[in-house]
């Protein structure tokens, strides 16, 4: 996979994060705590962990992959920055199989997409967080950068847009007869990627990149978006300005992020990152949840150590 990979801070440096950090769960400021739960639950197919007050918990048994704080009164803003997406990853297709058929028995809106290195779909939540679903398929394909565009090719060798309708009836061949929709969603089930909206690509990639230690997987100015990763993923964080070069942050009273969790697997690794927030001289704060830092759109990211890491 190549990339073009824009000048940042970093480059003397050349630093990266560890490879095998990945993303933990995603909070949200939610208008309904029980319409967001319940919607989770049924449609999702969400596991609630735990549920105190004006808060909760949601994801596969004992790990959250959501967590929700009931903020009434609060709204939603256009044109600004904050999430595009967050993206459930699924174990593979016979589970993201039976993810859409529950979506389509309860009559829910989505939108099966074919990315052929991934199968996907895209749905809103009830309050407008938008979501996608998806499973990996490298084994259909795989894409590339030349020239600040993305190329992706089927497994042929034949060219793709990346955007096709998915084949929805070959996905639910990954289904018996006998499997049952309703089952909660299996414990492999996580955070995959997030996907936020940010008023400048260059400024958003020198913090992921340049500070965080994200590699750059490729940047596309024609459609003013960009991948960081880590570990060679096709990404793990997505950028986008599609709200508007200079779109502003959200008002203090916004729905939607909070922030979303980067995990990494050694105290070593994460001491390392908050070392170069320091050294950028960036406000943070020290939560019992990890270290809440926001990128130059105010998007929040807490940094913390994978469950059980030392």
């Amino acid at each position: 996979m190549t990339s073009q990979i824009p000048e940042t801070r970093s480059s003397a440096e050349s630093v990266s994060i560890h490879p095998a950090t990945l993303l933990g769960h995603v909070s949200l400021s939610v208008g309904s705590l029980e319409n967001q739960v319940n919607f989770y639950r049924q449609a999702l197919g969400f596991t609630l962990n735990w549920r105190e007050g004006s808060q909760a918990g949601l994801g596969v048994e004992g790990r959250d992959l959501l967590r929700l704080v009931e903020q009434p009164g609060y709204k939603r803003y256009p044109r600004v920055t904050g999430l595009y997406h967050f993206a459930v990853l699924f174990p593979n297709q016979r589970e993201l199989a039976r993810a859409v058929g529950r979506l389509f028995a309860l009559k829910y809106r989505n939108h099966p997409t074919d990315h052929i290195m991934t199968k996907t779909t895209y749905l809103d939540d009830p309050e407008g967080n938008g979501i996608e679903l998806y499973a990996e398929s490298p084994e259909d394909g795989t894409w590339s950068l030349k020239d600040g565009e993305y190329v992706t090719r089927r497994a042929d060798g034949s060219l793709s847009d990346g955007r096709e309708p998915l084949d929805l009836e070959a996905l639910f061949r990954h289904l018996g007869e006998n499997d049952r929709l309703d089952l909660p969603a299996p414990d492999e089930t996580r955070v995959g990627h997030v996907h936020l909206h940010v008023r400048d690509l260059a400024e958003a990639v020198d913090f992921y990149h340049g500070i965080l230690g994200f590699d750059v997987m490729g940047v596309v100015p024609s459609f003013r978006m960009g991948f960081v990763s880590a570990g060679g993923y096709h990404h793990h964080v997505g950028l986008n300005t599609w709200q508007g070069e200079g779109a502003p942050p959200p008002p203090a009273d916004a729905l939607g992020l909070r922030y979303f969790t980067v995990e990494l697997p050694r105290q070593a690794a994460l001491d390392e990152v908050i070392a170069r927030i320091d050294r950028a001289g960036l406000p943070a704060n020290q939560t019992e949840r990890g270290l809440l830092v926001h990128d130059p759109s105010q998007n929040g990211v807490m940094l913390a150590l994978k469950p059980g890491a030392k």
